[in-house]
C-alpha cells in the first residue's frame, strides 16, 4: 500500500514539475510588478497556512486557497505559480511534514494553481491589472465566468488528489472519504468562492493593505468555521470513546457496533436512502447497544451459560435505557426512535414495545438486518460463520415475521448484498458469553431465527 501511495506521489509530483518548467520557458515575461504582486498575495496564505482546521480522520483543510487563487486572476502566470510553491515549501518544512506528506501538498497546491491558471486563460480571462474599468461589477462581467470555472476546476483538482492519495493509504472507497471531509467544509467553500473574487479586486483597486485588511475578517471567518468543526469531531470522537468503553466491557464482542454501523449504512445505499439518510441511520447503528453501558449488564453480558428469565428481562431493557441516555444529548435526539425500536419485528412480537410493520421506524428496521447480520456472520464457539447463502436463507425464512419484506426484497436484490461478506468484514470471535447475541427468546420453541445482538 506504501509503494502504491508513493508510486502515486510521485508521478503527482512530477506532473507538477513540468507544468511548472513550461509555464516558466513559455511564458510571456512578466512585469516586475506582477511578481511583487504575486509574492505578496502568497505570502497572506501563510497566515491560513499556518492557522489550519482538523477534519475527520487526522486530516487538515485551510483558506490558503483564497490568496493563492486570487493570485491567479491578478497574475495569471508563472509568478503566482512560483510564489505558491515558495509559501507552500516554506509552511510543509517550518511544520515537519513527513516528506511523502510534504511533496503530496505541495504537489497538490502548485497543480491547483496550474490548473486555475490555465481555465482562467483559456476562457477569455485575462490579469485584472489589464482590466480598463475597475468597478465591481464590471470586472465581474469582464472575468466572472472564466474565474468561477478556474475556481472550480482548482478545487476539484487539488481534493481530488488528496483524496486518492488517502484512499490508496488507508484501503478506503474514494467516493467515501470525499464526502466524509467535503461535508464539513462544503459551506465555507461556497462562500469563499465569490471571497476569492472579491479579494482580487481589492487588491487590484486599493492596494496591498487594503486586502491584507480585508484578510483578517476572512481569517476571523475562518476561526468560526474552525471551533465548529472541531466541536463537531470532539462529538463524533466521544460517541467513538461511548461505543470503545461499551465494548471494553464485552470484548468478545468488540467491534459489533463499528460492524453494525458499517453493515446499516451498506443497506442504506442499497435500498437507495439518501446520504443524510444514510448518515443518520449509521450514527443511530454504531448507538444502537450504547444501553448496555449500565451497570446492571455487567454480569449478565460476562455470564457465559444460558440467561435465566429474569436475566433476559434485564437485557431487554437494554433499548429503552440507550434511548434515554442519547435523548440527554441535544444533536443525537433525532436517533431515538432507532434506537429504542432496533429490536421491534416486523410481525410485531418484537420489544420493548411491540411496533408492527411500517410503524417500526425505518433506521430501526435496517439496523434490525444489519444486527441479525452480523450475529450470523460472527464466528462462535459453538458453529462457523453462516455463508452468503445461508444467510440469504435465513432472511428469507424470517421475512415478514422478523424483518421487512420490501427491504429484505431489495436488499438481496442489489448489488450491494455481497460487499456485506467482504473477507475483511469480520474477524472476531464470539466466546460463550456471546450467547447474548443469539440465546433467543425464553420461549424460543416459536422463534424462527430471531438471532440478536
Amino acid at each position: 500500500m506504501r509503494i502504491r501511495v508513493s508510486g502515486f506521489v510521485s508521478i503527482i509530483a512530477a506532473i507538477a514539475a513540468v507544468w511548472t518548467i513550461g509555464i516558466v520557458l513559455h511564458a510571456p515575461a512578466p512585469a516586475p510588478f506582477m511578481i511583487t504582486d504575486a509574492l505578496i498575495l502568497c505570502s497572506l496564505a501563510v497566515t491560513a497556512e499556518v492557522l489550519s482546521y482538523v477534519l475527520p480522520r487526522s486530516a487538515t483543510g485551510t483558506i490558503a486557497f483564497i490568496p493563492y487563487l486570487a493570485a491567479a486572476l491578478i497574475v495569471p502566470s508563472w509568478p503566482s505559480v512560483i510564489g505558491v510553491v515558495l509559501v507552500k515549501a516554506s509552511v510543509e518544512i517550518v511544520q515537519r511534514r513527513a516528506l511523502i506528506k510534504g511533496i503530496l501538498n505541495l504537489s497538490a497546491h502548485t497543480l491547483m494553481e496550474l490548473a486555475a491558471i490555465s481555465v482562467y486563460l483559456g476562457l477569455g480571462g485575462i490579469g485584472f491589472h489589464a482590466l480598463t474599468r475597475s468597478d465591481l461589477i464590471s470586472v465581474t462581467r469582464t472575468a466572472g465566468l472564466p474565474a468561477l470555472a478556474a475556481f472550480a476546476v482548482a478545487l476539484m483538482v487539488n481534493n481530488m488528489i488528496v483524496h486518492v492519495a488517502i484512499a490508496l493509504s488507508t484501503g478506503r472507497p474514494l467516493k467515501e472519504l470525499i464526502q466524509e471531509h467535503q461535508r464539513p467544509t462544503a459551506g465555507i467553500d461556497i462562500v469563499a468562492i465569490p471571497l476569492v473574487f472579491i479579494f482580487a479586486w481589492v487588491y487590484v483597486s486599493f492596494g496591498a493593505i487594503a486586502a491584507a485588511a480585508l484578510w483578517v475578517p476572512i481569517l476571523g471567518l475562518r476561526q468560526v468555521h474552525r471551533t465548529n468543526l472541531e466541536l463537531e469531531q470532539t462529538n463524533e470522537e466521544l460517541l467513538e470513546l461511548m461505543v470503545k468503553s461499551l465494548e471494553a466491557r464485552d470484548p468478545y464482542t468488540s467491534g459489533h457496533s463499528r460492524r453494525v454501523q458499517q453493515f446499516s449504512t451498506t443497506i442504506g445505499r442499497a435500498i437507495g436512502l439518501s446520504d443524510r439518510q444514510i448518515d443518520e441511520v449509521g450514527r443511530a447503528a454504531l448507538l444502537h447497544d450504547v444501553g448496555k453501558i449500565y451497570e446492571k449488564y455487567a454480569a449478565v453480558l460476562s455470564k457465559q451459560d444460558k440467561l435465566t428469565p429474569e436475566e433476559w428481562a434485564v437485557i431487554r431493557d437494554h433499548p429503552e435505557d440507550g434511548a434515554k441516555l442519547i435523548a440527554t444529548m441535544t444533536k443525537l435526539r433525532a436517533l431515538v426512535p432507532a434506537v429504542r425500536h432496533h429490536h421491534e419485528n416486523w410481525d410485531g412480537t418484537g420489544y420493548p414495545t411491540g411496533l408492527v410493520g411500517e410503524s417500526i421506524p425505518l433506521a430501526a428496521r435496517i439496523i434490525r438486518f444489519a444486527d441479525t447480520i452480523d450475529a450470523m456472520t460472527t464466528e462462535r464457539p459453538y458453529r462457523r460463520p453462516l455463508s452468503e447463502a445461508q444467510v440469504r436463507s435465513e432472511l428469507l425464512r424470517c421475512r415478514e415475521t422478523q424483518f421487512d419484506p420490501a427491504i429484505t426484497d431489495r436488499l438481496l436484490a442489489s448489488p450491494l448484498w455481497s460487499t456485506l461478506f467482504a473477507p475483511s468484514t469480520h474477524t472476531t470471535t464470539i466466546a460463550p458469553l456471546g450467547a447474548v447475541v443469539n440465546r433467543g427468546r425464553p420461549d424460543s420453541r416459536r422463534s424462527k431465527l430471531r438471532i440478536q445482538a
